[in-house]
């Protein structure tokens, strides 16, 4: 399962419906969890958003689909962030296939200056 950042703005509707409904946040992660994917964690944030949820799902398709099937009520806005371990980020960073390791940035000198007048 991969792991992703859901980044959640509440319409006004959504307010409404939060603020006369607490139980919906409950409610709405036993739906997330019949698409399959799992709720990892959840926090109420100050800021530009009102959520963050930290999910595993199997596939971009099926969080792509979750993005847009809550967005579609029209009580929040979704912004999806895949997440990729440290760990799994570091072995790629190591790994063969890198462009310009181990050498340094080259200049060009052709003896001509590239500013245009």
């Amino acid at each position: 399962m991969a792991r992703y950042i859901l980044l959640s703005t509440l319409t006004v509707e959504g307010r409404q419906s939060l603020h006369s409904r607490p139980e919906r946040l409950i409610e709405v992660d036993k739906e997330i969890e019949k698409m399959g994917v799992k709720v990892i964690a959840q926090y109420a944030v100050l800021g530009a958003y009102d959520f963050v949820s930290i999910v595993d799902a199997p596939d971009n398709e099926t969080i792509a689909h979750l993005s847009v099937d809550l967005g579609s009520r029209g009580t929040v806005q979704i912004m999806t962030l895949p997440a990729i371990p440290l760990e799994r980020f570091e072995e790629a960073l190591k790994g063969p296939h890198q462009l310009g390791r181990g050498t340094a940035p080259t200049t060009r000198r052709t003896g001509r200056s590239t500013s245009r007048r």
